[in-house]
């Protein structure tokens, strides 16, 4: 009975939300003091510092330094065989998209040059006199403003569209060339 009256006792009294009374060590800190640096280690070592390598390691370091190439790339079979280390097996990667593979082992199938299908056209310059019709023509196939299209013109030489397939190069470049304007399919 004592027990209950004790609890709801307790359960009246208002709590605040934060209560520092049972961390007796903390110290009320100056809110305009600087904070505390501490030194950080450049480069974090898990395993702490090495001894230096011994005078043997240091020697044979030296030696396969001073080896040719053809020699260093035999360091690594010969070690393996003589330590019996087990041999890698190659990892699949079927159905990884890995990106160009440059060094790749494996047989090497000879790549098809893919005929280009899409083209760019470029105009390199441009007669004086006909630059008015050189924009015009240029507005005709970009659907550029009047103002968008003379500044891209002044710009020469520059890309005026991107692509596009071989004969319909060929037709704006004919249009260009009749309007006083140089360009290329690129």
């Amino acid at each position: 009975m004592r027990f209950t009256t004790l609890s709801r006792l307790i359960c009246r009294l208002p709590r605040p939300l934060q209560s520092r009374a049972f961390q007796p060590d903390v110290v009320a800190r100056d809110p305009k003091a600087n904070p505390i640096k501490y030194k950080i280690p450049q480069f974090y070592d898990p395993y702490g510092p090495r001894p230096p390598p011994s005078e043997k390691i240091v020697q044979l370091a030296d030696r396969i330094g001073s080896l040719t190439e053809e020699e260093r790339n035999q360091i690594m079979p010969t070690l393996a065989e003589r330590l019996k280390l087990p041999k890698l097996q190659p990892i699949s990667t079927e159905g990884m998209d890995l990106g160009p593979q440059d060094g790749a082992a494996g047989p090497k199938v000879e790549e098809k040059k893919a005929e280009k299908t899409a083209f760019d056209v470029k105009l390199e310059k441009f007669d004086a006199a006909a630059k008015i019709k050189v924009i015009k023509e240029v507005r005709a196939f970009t659907n550029l403003g009047l103002k968008e299209a003379k500044d891209l013109v002044e710009k020469a030489p520059v890309i005026l569209k991107q692509g596009v397939t071989k004969e319909e190069a060929n037709g704006i470049i004919e249009k260009l060339k009749a309007a006083g304007g140089v360009a290329v399919m690129e």
